[in-house]
């Protein structure tokens, strides 16, 4: 459901301001956001007359259009009113108050005849506020509206006795509603009672004849009834004392006669139960934003003096909300695109499924918003834009690629370019090194998510770009190491040299080892023999006295044995001479 529009106050929708039209941008903005379809209901009529009075009560509050009690217009230019409509829900009820016609002040009528024309040509229902009676300057008056015939024909030309036109007319001008104030007659034509609205026809009946007095009299009535098929009268009797009518909009019901409350009431209830949606030929319903678009149309063709015709005026307002919906349709194409789309994608594919998704939401929403698209031409050009916009937005997905790529690549291959500028892959075997580092960031590189469709082009390029870079760094190697060839080839003699000295010298310890060694033998086994040639005397001698002690051993046990043997023959001796036995003595 639409949300409603409330408004507290009326505001200018069209300035008035030295007799030049300028419409309001805030009223603009106001009927830009009313999407339900409106009702609009416009009043005109001399100034002074009560005709805001009667949209305070269409409106139901008692104070908003201004109301004044001095003989100087007070309403300049046409004021809007947006309300929920009473009677129709999801409708909006727009009131416009119209400046007073007929001001004094005036240089001319022109200026009255552009309000009376922008508020016949933006209204449902037209609402004719006069005084009294209906009489030959109130019918002159609203004759105005032939001199808007020029600017008003439809699809052909106005003829006033055709067919044709008076489906055109009856489709798109508006119900009329004469509203008669401070009535003071009594209706009735011959003596016989009749109602207001039979009244009105009888004012409106042409009369017979063909001379020039009866066409002058009869061309404002037969445009009246051309332009509005639907008319409907009605008759207000004076509010309330004189003296009462400066302080009208405050005066409650209660003081106020009786009739006038009950004129009012089924005024206001006849405008909202008769009053239809505004509509364009061909059936197609007004909502705040086409009145906007028609607002715009009208003031600046009146402005300009060249008000288009009804068919120029559909067409102008199909252009105008054709365009908008295109551009609605572009607007949610680009929100869906940047929501839905990350830069760079993987692949051009998965750009162009998201461009397919948001291209066909993109042409709903312009289904939806478009009006008289007839030949899809608009549609059309939509179509035109959004593939320029695919092409942009490939054109930016590739340049996304490749900058990120770039970015990659200077990254990723940023710290061996500082090594060869370093000279660190100048040296013998560097090319090998250098295009084996290559491979392993290449290898990185690939491993990177989302570089997009330019990946490979940007690698590429890039290592093109380094060919000359790995051309030197091979020739430097190969130079270098020719070099090296040669010097380690003077380094092997030289080391086979060194090494041929060193094995000499080594001989030559070996051999003064060798000799030490054998004079540390000999030394050693001198010392051995001298050793064990004290041993053997040291033996010797040992033994030499280990046998003199035993022969002294034994010459002494053969002592002793002598000796004891002697003192045994001694005792023997001693023991026979005391016997004096000279046998024992022999």
């Amino acid at each position: 459901m639409a949300p409603e529009i409330h408004m507290s106050d009326p505001v200018c929708l069209i300035e008035n301001f030295n007799e030049h039209l300028k419409v309001n941008e805030e009223a603009l903005e106001i009927l830009s956001a009313i999407t339900q379809p409106v009702v609009v209901v416009a009043i005109v009529g001399l100034y002074r007359t009560g005709k805001s009075y009667l949209l305070n009560k269409l409106s139901g509050k008692n104070k908003g259009f201004s109301v004044a009690s001095t003989v100087q217009s007070h309403t300049k230019g046409i004021w809007i009113w947006c309300v929920p409509h009473p009677n129709r829900p999801n409708h909006t009820l727009v009131l416009l108050d119209t400046e007073g016609l007929g001001d004094v002040e005036k240089a001319d009528n022109k200026n009255d005849i552009q309000i009376f024309a922008l508020a016949l040509l933006l209204s449902s229902t037209f609402v004719y506020n006069t005084m009294h009676k209906i009489d030959q300057g109130a019918i002159d008056l609203l004759h105005n509206v032939t001199e808007l015939t020029d600017l008003l024909k439809a699809r052909t030309s106005l003829d006033l006795d055709g067919v044709e036109d008076a489906a055109d007319s009856e489709s798109f001008f508006p119900d009329l509603v004469w509203t008669l104030r401070d009535f003071c007659l009594g209706l009735e034509i011959d003596g016989q009672l009749i109602t207001a609205d039979a009244y009105l026809e009888n004012s409106l009946r042409p009369k017979q004849g063909s001379d020039q007095r009866v066409q002058n009299f009869n061309l404002p009535r037969l445009c009246i009834q051309k332009f509005f098929p639907k008319k409907k009268c009605f008759i207000f009797d004076l509010p309330a004392h004189q003296k009462k009518l400066a302080q009208l909009e405050t005066l409650p019901d209660d003081e106020l006669e009786p009739e006038f409350v009950q004129q009012v009431a089924e005024f206001c209830s006849y405008i909202f139960s008769h009053s239809m949606t505004k509509t364009l030929p061909d059936g197609i319903k007004v909502n705040g934003s086409r009145l906007k678009n028609l607002v715009l149309t009208y003031v600046n063709g009146i402005s300009s003096g060249d008000l288009p015709c009804i068919e120029n005026t559909v067409l102008a307002l199909a252009q105008i909300e054709n365009s908008a919906a295109v551009q609605k349709a572009v607007a949610h194409y680009d929100q869906q695109m940047g929501q839905k789309v990350q830069l760079p994608t993987e692949t051009l594919q998965e750009l162009l499924d998201l461009h397919k998704d948001s291209e066909r939401e993109a042409i709903e929403v312009f289904i939806k918003n478009s009006f008289k698209d007839v030949d899809q031409s608009f549609q059309k050009e939509l179509e035109t834009l959004l593939d320029a916009k695919r092409n942009d937005i490939c054109k930016q997905n590739s340049e996304a690629s490749s900058d990120r790529c770039s970015a990659l690549l200077k990254d990723i291959f940023g710290p061996l370019e500082e090594a060869v500028k370093q000279g660190i892959y100048s040296k013998p075997g560097g090319h090998n090194l250098f295009i084996q580092k290559m491979e392993e960031l290449k290898t990185k590189y690939y491993q990177e998510p989302r570089k997009g469709i330019q990946a490979e082009e940007v690698l590429q390029n890039y290592l093109k770009s380094k060919k000359s870079v790995s051309d030197a760094i091979l020739q430097a190697d190969q130079a270098l190491t020719e070099k090296e060839k040669k010097m380690k080839e003077e380094q092997v003699k030289a080391e086979a040299a060194r090494a041929n000295a060193r094995r000499l010298e080594e001989i030559q310890k070996q051999n003064q080892h060798m000799m030490q060694k054998r004079e540390r033998v000999h030394q050693e086994q001198v010392r051995q023999m001298e050793r064990d040639k004290q041993n053997w005397l040291a033996k010797l001698k040992r033994t030499q006295e280990q046998r003199m002690q035993e022969q002294a051993a034994q010459l002494r046990a053969t002592f002793e044995a002598e000796n004891r043997r002697l003192h045994h023959e001694l005792q023997y001796v001693q023991r026979n001479a005391n016997n004096d036995d000279p046998c024992v003595l022999l």
